[in-house]
Formats: structure tokens, sequence, C-alpha cells
């Protein structure tokens, strides 16, 4: 099962990304018309017809989303959980296997009892490991749902942002992952992205 943090990073930010710019592009149409001020500064000044570009760090929204910190913790929590039953069963298994030899070596055993403890070893032994394929199923079925959560969240949010600010492009940033090489910090618009999915957040239950 891999690691819930890598996939909050490489899994959720990335469906953050994609809900920043996608639901930026019907404001954009509108842009050439729209000189409402922004938060931030944008490449072109109001009345000029070029589009308007902004950027989220998703570095900061990891940090300080709270909806996404108390569900990174609970899906971390998750997979603790079925960590820590799955290696007490692996163990329970392998002291069963040792007491079996141990017997065995003791000539304790008949070859018809040895038979049955094999048999009995090899069939927990397959249901031990289809037991560990249902609960990372259902562990990626968790995630996946939250994602879907996440995705819905911000694009419901990112709507009504961009209805006001009018923006051509909102795109994503993060330290040492994006292909974007240079930034002006004139055009991050975190903060009020971050208070905005906060405060919507609010009033919302899980």
């Amino acid at each position: 099962m891999h690691n819930v943090q890598q996939t909050v990073k490489n899994g959720c930010l990335v469906v953050l990304a994609t809900g920043l710019f996608a639901a930026c592009q019907q404001g954009g149409k509108s842009a050439n018309t729209n000189t409402t001020a922004s938060p931030a500064t944008t490449s072109t000044k109001a009345g000029d017809a070029g589009p308007r570009i902004a950027y989220v760090d998703l570095d900061s929204v990891e940090a300080r989303y709270e909806y996404f910190k108390a569900k990174k913790s609970e899906l971390e929590k998750r997979q603790q959980a079925i960590d820590n039953e799955l290696k007490a069963n692996v163990r329970a298994l392998q002291n069963e296997a040792a007491d079996f030899q141990r017997r065995a070596n003791a000539n304790q055993l008949t070859q018809a009892e040895g038979e049955t403890a094999q048999r009995t070893l090899m069939e927990k032994q397959q249901q031990l490991e289809a037991k560990r394929q249902n609960l990372s199923q259902q562990y990626m079925e968790q995630e996946a749902k939250f994602n879907e959560d996440l995705q819905k969240r911000l694009d419901d949010f990112l709507k009504t942002f961009n209805a006001d600010k009018k923006y051509s492009f909102i795109f994503s940033y993060r330290a040492g992952a994006s292909n974007i090489l240079y930034k002006d910090e004139s055009l991050d618009i975190t903060a009020p992205v971050l208070e905005g999915l906060n405060k919507a957040n609010e009033g919302k239950t899980n």
C-alpha cells in the first residue's frame, strides 16, 4: 500500500492543479471587458485586451487548507490501522507456522496430522492475502472518494471566485515540481483562495 502523504502530493494536489486551471476557462472568455480590481497585480493593465493571469501555491494550500489537512490525517490514520491489523495477522500466522515446525521436528505429529496442518497454514495464508487485497481496495476507494469531493469543492469555489475576478488563467505552482520557470509574486492569489476555501468549509460537514 502506498504512502498517503505521497498520494496527497501526487494525487490530490494534481486534482487541485486541474481544478484551478479548468475552472478559469469560462471566466477568461469575458476578461477583455472586465476591469474589476483584483487582490494580485495581473500581467495587463485595466482595459487591456490581453489575458489576465494569476497562480496559486500548492504547498501553501497543502499546509493551510483545513479541510485538506483533516482528510489527509484521516487517510493516514486509516492506513496505519490497516497496516497494524495486517501485521498482527502475519505475526499470528508466523507463530502458528513456527509451532508446526517445532512439533514436526520433535516427531509429535503423524503424517496425516502434518499434512492437515500444512493445508491449514496454506489456506490461512491465502485468506490473509485476500484480506490484504480487500483492505487495500477499500482504502483506494476511500481515497478516490476524497479526491472527488476535493475536486467538487474546488470547482464550486473557483466558479464563484473567478466570476468576480475574471481571470483568463489561474495556474498552479509547486516548488520543485512545476513547469513554471519564473513567477512574479505579485500574481500570487493563494491567500484569497485559501481564505475563501476555508470559509466555505466552515459551513460544511464531512
